[in-house]
């Protein structure tokens, strides 16, 4: 069996399901950013559109695409990303959380939200890798979902593709119908500023603790299930030290900043 290539941990902002028809330095970046990466075997995705009590995993061989939104064109809702699941994938992955004490459990009919399919289709146009979703538990901490990473980083070195997508901020309280290319406000700078650097400086105390530790934590992140993917991607790096792969900022509320481990 031929060895597989070590694949990198990442994280996406995936902003509004527009965002797959829209023209903008983050749509480019995405349909870039499979010709930055090492062709993966397959992909486990980490969506802020999931939210379960417990982890749960896409056991399906065919996930059907989800259109878990409301009024937007009409284009959208004829989308389909039609790639394979992986149902071997999936118990690998349930087994190595359980292993873990993680309690996961596997959905079989579940598909693909937008949170996945929207940035998947993308950087992964023609739908030809499988992929496998995993929810969040938006009442758990950050420590529970940076366990879920440390459990799932086996993976990386059967080259499947970790990739994390949710929000670097994430307050739609204050949308105020905005225009996409709204200026941000400084509260929405500050908190961004501070995640590029403690990622960089790879401080999980910090991170893991961001309430405590980031500006305006709770105005950017009212509710936690955009920010969680982030820390399942930085619990299966090798190194906590990441990098920046992308900035940008949407409506002027939403950081569509990106960031890698291990690559």
């Amino acid at each position: 069996m031929p060895l597989m290539t070590l694949m990198p941990t990442i994280f996406i902002s995936h902003g509004a399901p527009t965002l797959v028809t829209d023209r903008g330095r983050t749509p480019d970046f995405l349909r870039a950013l499979s010709q930055a990466l090492p062709l993966p075997r397959a992909i486990l995705c980490i969506s802020a559109h999931w939210e379960t009590e417990q982890p749960m995993l896409t056991g399906s061989s065919a996930p059907p695409t989800i259109h878990d939104f409301m009024g937007f064109p009409q284009e959208l809702y004829a989308m389909h990303y039609r790639a394979p699941g992986d149902p071997a994938l999936a118990l690998r992955a349930q087994a190595l959380l359980n292993t873990a004490e993680l309690n996961a459990t596997l959905h079989p009919q579940r598909g693909l939200d937008h949170g996945a399919w929207v940035p998947l289709m993308l950087a992964y146009p023609q739908a030809e890798i499988p992929v496998v979703q995993l929810s969040v538990q938006p009442q758990r901490s950050p420590a529970h979902h940076f366990a879920l990473g440390r459990a799932l980083r086996p993976l990386r070195d059967d080259g499947v593709l970790i990739l994390a997508s949710g929000a670097a901020t994430h307050n739609l309280r204050e949308f105020r119908g905005q225009a996409v290319n709204t200026a941000p406000p400084d509260y929405v700078l500050e908190f961004d500023a501070w995640l590029t650097a403690a990622i960089t400086r790879g401080d999980v105390a910090e991170l893991l603790d961001y309430p405590t530790h980031a500006p305006h934590a709770l105005r950017n992140h009212p509710t936690p299930e955009h920010f969680l993917p982030l820390f399942v991607a930085l619990g299966a790096a090798d190194s906590a030290t990441g990098r920046a792969l992308h900035e940008d900022f949407n409506y002027g509320i939403l950081s569509m900043a990106a960031y890698a481990w291990n690559d």
